[in-house]
């Protein structure tokens, strides 16, 4: 059983990009287990002065998780044309530590304009060193309400796009 972590970009309530995570994790393929980390906005603003036997329990727990998992989905909103600073945050907290080097990673968006994040965060990533995975899964969710984004994300062909992407990426993390 592959376990792979699932982190939402976005601390809105009613995130597309959280709605997404939801939904890959509900469509998991036979032998992949989709956990959600929903803990970003309780991360402190990192600080390199509390590492090591400092580290707040709520980094520890992300690192612990990033550790743990075979892989690591991201879907990621786009604030002012970068990474929102949550997410950024929890990435710094990653950056001395093992638990990204070479963690294979994939990122799906709920958004077609979130290119310029794309960007920003493939670049983060790379240079944290983990596995970047080329596919990417994008699922039109941006500016949607609720009911209708469950809707959009329940279509069959979205079911079959999230299958295929989570199948293609544990291949993609079973032959790391």
């Amino acid at each position: 059983m592959l376990d792979i972590l699932a982190i939402s970009g976005s601390l809105r309530a009613a995130s597309t990009n959280s709605a997404l995570i939801a939904a890959l994790a509900r469509n998991a393929p036979p032998g992949c287990r989709v956990t959600l980390h929903d803990r970003l906005g309780h991360l402190p603003i990192f600080n390199p002065d509390e590492e090591a036997e400092r580290t707040p329990q709520a980094a520890s727990a992300l690192i612990d998780a990033v550790t743990r998992a075979d892989g690591v989905i991201i879907s990621c909103p786009e604030y002012a044309h970068g990474v929102p600073g949550g997410l950024k945050n929890a990435l710094d907290w990653l950056v001395s530590r093992d638990a990204a080097v070479n963690k294979p990673a994939m990122l799906v968006h709920a958004s077609p304009r979130s290119l310029f994040a794309r960007a920003a965060l493939t670049e983060i990533m790379r240079t944290m060193s983990f596995a970047l995975y080329d596919g990417v899964l994008e699922i039109a969710l941006l500016g949607r309400k609720s009911p209708e984004v469950e809707a959009i994300l329940a279509e069959p062909a979205n079911v079959l796009a999230m299958g295929n992407a989570l199948s293609a990426f544990a291949d993609f993390i079973r032959t790391r």
